[in-house]
C-alpha cells in the first residue's frame, strides 16, 4: 500500500457546514468556505467563500472572497471581491483591489478600491482671467 505524501507547502481547505453556528473569531492559513453562521472576525490567508447558506456577522480580511450568502459587517480583500446574484452585503467594502457585482446581488454600504483614499478634497485650479484686450501670445 503507497504511503500518503505530506506537503508543508500545502493549503488547507476549511468548511463550516450547513446547520452549523460559531461564535467567535475564526483564523486560517488556507482557504475556507461557510455554509453555516459564524459571528466574529474573520481572517484567512486565502479564499473565503460563503455559500447560499452561509452568513457572517463581523469584519472580513481575506485574499480574495466570494460571497452567495450574507455578510453584515466590514470586509478587506487584497485581490478580487466577487458578490454573486444571491449575496447580501450590509456593510462597508474597507480596501479591495477588484470587485465584481453580479445582477441581483444586494449591498448596502461605502466601498474603497485601489489603496490608500485620501479624505482631502483639492478645489478645481481654475486659470488665471485675461485682462480685456489682453491678447494670448503662444509665438513668444
Amino acid at each position: 500500500m503507497a504511503k500518503p505524501s505530506f506537503n508543508e507547502n500545502t493549503t488547507s481547505v476549511n468548511i463550516l457546514g450547513p446547520g452549523t453556528s460559531i461564535t467567535g473569531d475564526v483564523s486560517c492559513e488556507g482557504d475556507i468556505r461557510i455554509d453555516g453562521n459564524l459571528i466574529g472576525n474573520l481572517k484567512s490567508k486565502g479564499k473565503l467563500v460563503i455559500g447560499q447558506t452561509g452568513s457572517i456577522k463581523g469584519e472580513i480580511i481575506c485574499k480574495n472572497a466570494d460571497i452567495s450568502g450574507v455578510l453584515e459587517g466590514k470586509i478587506t480583500v487584497e485581490e478580487l471581491l466577487s458578490l454573486k446574484s444571491t449575496s447580501k452585503l450590509i456593510g462597508d467594502i474597507k480596501n479591495t483591489d477588484k470587485l465584481n457585482i453580479e445582477p441581483g446581488a444586494v449591498f448596502t454600504g461605502t466601498c474603497n478600491m485601489g489603496g490608500i483614499v485620501s479624505h482631502k478634497i483639492n478645489p478645481p485650479v481654475i486659470p488665471p482671467q485675461m485682462k480685456s484686450g489682453e491678447q494670448e501670445n503662444s509665438t513668444k
